[in-house]
């Protein structure tokens, strides 16, 4: 039975293939490659609450189909694919060219099919996305599950598009702008169904197709998301609160319930050995949240190691909570710089480097397996030199501390955040920005290296500057961590290798341009299929999908509320 709704993820750029990109390393330190195919997790939530309300939905990975093999062709594979409505990401805004050609591809081949964006970037640049021939509707906002189940619904029915909260969509050749979505008061109603993923790629016997991102077999590191927006006001994030504030509708940060999160951690260690990332930091639902988070995730202990996500250090309470709570546990916390007063004019002035290594100190004293520290180039008032003092500073943690810290730096690629005090009011925090629009955006992204890609340059380092003082500290970087243990010597002379050839512009395409910083295996450790997965509880989750479809569902209109704008 063919699908009602299919999510397509886009390549970062189309035609890929076709290209030669010097992609640098924008991509070292997430699990994708440069093309960007890890698809959101919205996807993953989306098609569960369809599913829920008796809608069938394909996951289509189209960048990964593409990255796997040239004989794939996308035309060919998306004739094929005639739901009622086709559903395309723009979260992350590195697939402003992408996303927007895959639509018109499909426009093209199915012109009565129509075809909705969502995502954040989609969201801040709803109005000008609603302007592509090839675009019928937008989604706005964090939670657009609801909206989407109300826009299939209108679409099988009396096609009242004025009744979906936060769509925006044309009528003849006048755009209308629905009112926001009313937010729930938390994001337990909205989960994935491991259960259904896995009866998909039976289905239709096609793992890759739905497969999160290249490398998904051999890492599949999985995560819960803990919440939607954030409580800080980082300069050049595009999710944080006063960017939320700026142009995503409703209050943020929306958290998932303690209990929730315990129970997706669980079902995930029924079905994997691997870390499991809890995104999103908890004490952004203060204190006593994540004392209950930590108290539920006792409440049910896994092998699995957990991994947690400060943006700020924890205090020594919150560590020796969590070190009592949880057996197996690591730690990622993200200083960005070295340099208190860089940190104060990013927005992250609330702790010192004392503070910071107390907590370091404080979780290597635990039962901490894995600490890493986040750094990154591109910040207001960090010039060529701050950045070579910034690897000092690495080097002293590295000295004072055991082989179980260790570090990244990743240059800000390829753009400051749409919608973040940095992107709004550059000029006050010191960028320059090279592009506003989504247009502006494509085009840079067909440039053909990553220094051309940037969307910004600051008062104190050109985009040259930066890309040479990313090279230079991932030299230095990469040959301390031999040094001091982190890394093996095979390990560092392969992302050596793999820098001087991307820093020269030579060898093929992706293999000179990915772990050029960082061996990704350093983040996410890999390993074979039983060393990975519980093969025991994937087969008791693909039963018990089998046996427990749902019928289709008729949900009251009352269900999916509005607001006023």
């Amino acid at each position: 039975m063919k699908p009602d709704v299919v999510l397509i993820h886009p390549p970062s750029v189309f035609d890929f293939r076709e290209r030669s990109i010097v992609y640098g390393p924008i991509s070292d330190v997430i699990p994708s490659t440069p093309v960007f195919e890890m698809y959101p997790i919205g996807f993953l939530t989306l098609a569960a609450f369809l599913r829920r309300h008796g809608y069938r939905v394909r996951i289509v990975n189209l960048a990964l189909r593409m990255m796997r093999s040239r004989r794939f062709q996308p035309e060919a594979f998306l004739r094929k694919q005639k739901p009622k409505l086709f559903g395309i990401d723009l979260h992350w805004l590195p697939h402003a060219q992408g996303g927007p050609a895959v639509a018109a591809l499909l426009k093209q081949i199915h012109p009565e099919i129509p075809i909705v964006f969502g995502g954040i970037s989609a969201t801040c640049f709803h109005r000008e996305l609603i302007d592509d021939p090839s675009v019928d509707f937008v989604l706005r906002g964090s939670v657009t599950e609801p909206s989407l189940l109300a826009l299939v619904r209108e679409l099988e029915g009396e096609r009242r598009f004025e009744d979906v909260p936060g769509l925006t969509w044309k009528r003849g050749g006048e755009v209308i702008v629905n009112p926001d979505a009313v937010l729930p008061a938390s994001l337990d109603d909205f989960d994935f169904d491991l259960g259904m993923m896995i009866r998909e790629v039976v289905r239709h016997l096609d793992f890759w197709t739905s497969a999160p991102f290249q490398a998904w077999w051999r890492h599949p590191i999985t995560a819960v998301f803990t919440v939607r927006g954030c409580a800080r006001r980082c300069v050049t994030c595009g999710a944080s609160s006063s960017a939320f504030r700026r142009f995503m509708p409703g209050h943020h940060p929306l958290l998932r319930s303690p209990e929730a999160i315990a129970t997706q951690v669980r079902k995930l260690a029924q079905i994997t050995r691997t870390p499991i990332f809890l995104v999103g930091d908890l004490r952004d639902g203060g204190k006593a949240y994540a004392s209950a988070v930590i108290d539920a995730l006792a409440r049910v202990p896994v092998s699995n190691r957990i991994v947690f996500e400060f943006f700020d250090p924890p205090d020594r309470d919150l560590v020796q909570r969590i070190d009592a709570a949880i057996l197996n546990w690591g730690a990622e916390l993200s200083p960005e710089s070295h340099d208190e007063s860089i940190r104060a004019l990013l927005g992250k002035a609330r702790f010192t480097n004392a503070r910071m290594e107390e907590a370091i100190e404080a979780m290597l004293a635990s039962r901490c397996r894995q600490l890493d520290l986040f750094y990154m180039i591109g910040l207001p008032g960090q010039t060529t030199a701050n950045v070579m003092t910034m690897v000092d500073a690495i080097e002293q943690l590295f000295i004072r501390f055991d082989r179980r810290l260790s570090a990244f730096i990743t240059p800000m690629a390829p753009f400051v955040d749409p919608g973040s005090d940095g992107f709004a009011d550059a000029e006050s925090h010191g960028y320059r920005l090279r592009a506003r629009t989504l247009v502006e955006h494509r085009a840079l992204l067909e440039t053909d290296n990553w220094e051309s890609m940037l969307n910004y340059e600051t008062e104190w380092m050109t985009r040259a500057e930066m890309v040479e003082a990313t090279y230079a500290a991932a030299e230095r970087l990469n040959d301390l961590k031999r040094r001091y243990g982190r890394i093996s010597d095979r390990r560092a002379a392969g992302v050596d290798i793999r820098r001087r050839a991307a820093r020269e512009q030579r060898g093929e395409q992706r293999a000179s341009t990915e772990g050029t910083l960082n061996d990704k295996a350093e983040l996410f450790e890999p390993g074979t299929f039983l060393r990975n997965f519980r093969l025991g509880g994937i087969l008791r989750m693909l039963a018990g999908a089998f046996f427990s479809a749902p019928p289709r569902l008729r949900v009251n209109r009352s269900s999916v509320q509005s607001r006023a704008t």
